[in-house]
């Protein structure tokens, strides 16, 4: 196995993966785009190590990243060698298990992605099984525990040396502000490594709920199962909370997990709300959660920011990007009626930017009559005493920088783009108002 690691080919797939994905600095403070020198010179000493087993990993180094609840989720950032390493350990391995995984296990595996676990939730749901089983796992990566994950290793990995290698990994410290903390428990997030070790930890929960013919959707350690009455729900629930807690040693967030009905259960982002098509009852259709819309109109307000130093091409670029890629992801949801709304926002946060850098009344009276306002309007407009916002949403600017002019500029509504992404898409006449602003 370990020459299956140092594989000339393998470590040069893991080198190239490891500079594409760029990243932050380890503890060495060796930055990515030294990491080919770094390797010419020492590559031998490396794999020389590697086969004897005498090879070190350096300590990770935590870095905080905030979370959207308020909270910080840790980070562990291995040395640029460590990662490289680790991701030609991932490749050699992964092969031996991805045949072994499950069919609705849909995080960190090739072609499969969020909007597959969706839609299958989507699947189940309207095929009436509307009780659902939504379990979350308390901070799952910091809980996993190294014995039983190196013995679920053990069956597939024969090689003392790999799996020697792996243990090294799992139990090397963290600096956490300016000290080094042992690890007994869990994997560092931020490891490549790490999302198949999660897939190998919870494929045998994968097992357990086949083996008891359960309906159930996993991503990475987001999963819930779909049953078909409450009773059923609850029986299911108590068994597979045993089962965490004494076989994989598990803790479940009691405050989050819980049984959910369709309209008030979220999945990767998405909600479901119920459509109303005659002939059709207990059907649902998918839209974008509250905390997905508040997340996009966070990104939105902070690029088109009056006091964000950047010229108005800048934000439209930035803007773009964002804009893309959220509906890229989001682009199996029915939500024209809440882009619609949002593209009008967006446009009067640009024409607010753009009145904000005018400045001065008289570059605002001249720039209003090259847009083709009348002198006398131009004038007065110009020396308003109403707030930005309020003037961005008026007639004066409404009419002037219109959607034609922005579009001219480089600007896309999301409408539009939602309807080149997702063509096929058809937001259902009769939806329930109340329900499609979740």
């Amino acid at each position: 196995m370990i020459e299956q690691v140092l594989n000339r080919r393998n470590v040069t797939q893991a080198l190239r993966h490891v500079v594409s994905n760029k990243g932050s600095a380890g503890m060495d403070g060796m930055p990515v785009k030294d990491l080919y020198a770094y390797l010419t010179e020492n590559r031998n000493r490396i794999e020389s190590e590697l086969r004897q087993g005498i090879y070190l990993p350096q300590p990770i180094r935590g870095v905080a990243i905030p979370k959207s609840n308020g909270k910080t989720r840790l980070l562990g950032i291995p040395t640029v060698v460590d990662r490289m390493l680790q991701q030609a350990v991932t490749q050699a391995i992964a092969i031996k298990f991805e045949m072994d995984f499950e069919d609705y296990s849909y995080g960190f595996r090739p072609n499969r992605n969020a909007q597959q676990a969706v839609l299958k939730a989507q699947q189940y749901i309207n095929s009436g099984l509307t009780h659902i089983v939504d379990i979350d796992l308390k901070t799952f990566f910091d809980e996993v525990d190294h014995c039983i994950l190196l013995q679920i290793l053990y069956r597939k990995v024969k090689c003392p040396l790999t799996l020697r290698l792996i243990r090294k990994w799992l139990r090397v410290p963290i600096l956490i502000n300016g000290k080094l903390v042992k690890r007994r428990k869990g994997v560092p997030q931020g490891s490549p490594l790490s999302p198949l070790l999660s897939n190998i930890m919870l494929n045998e929960l994968d097992k357990e709920m086949e083996r008891q013919g359960l309906k159930y959707v996993r991503y990475a350690d987001d999963f819930s199962i779909y049953c078909k009455s409450n009773w059923q729900a609850r029986k299911t629930g108590n068994q597979i909370f045993l089962y965490l807690k004494n076989k994989l040693k598990l803790p479940i967030n009691r405050e989050k997990s819980g049984i959910r009905k369709p309209v008030n259960f979220t999945i990767l982002g998405f909600g479901f709300v119920p459509t109303y098509v005659k002939g059709e009852k207990g059907k649902y259709q998918l839209v974008v959660s509250e905390k997905g819309w508040k997340t996009l109109k966070q990104k939105i307000k902070t690029i088109t920011r009056k006091t964000t130093p950047a010229s108005f091409d800048e934000r439209i670029q930035k803007l773009k990007e964002v804009q893309r890629g959220w509906l890229g992801y989001f682009r199996t949801a029915s939500i024209q009626g809440k882009l619609r709304d949002l593209d009008s926002w967006v446009r009067n946060r640009l024409r607010y930017c753009i009145w904000h850098d005018w400045k001065k009344p008289e570059r605002k009276r001249k720039n209003l009559i090259r847009l083709g306002v009348d002198h006398n309007h131009a004038y007065a407009w110009s020396r308003t005493r109403k707030g930005g916002w309020a003037v961005a949403q008026s007639p004066i600017l409404i009419t002037t920088i219109t959607l034609k002019r922005l579009e001219k500029r480089g600007y896309e509504a999301m409408l539009t783009l939602y309807s080149n992404i997702a063509p096929h898409l058809n937001e259902p006449l009769y939806t329930r108002t109340v329900r499609t602003v979740v």
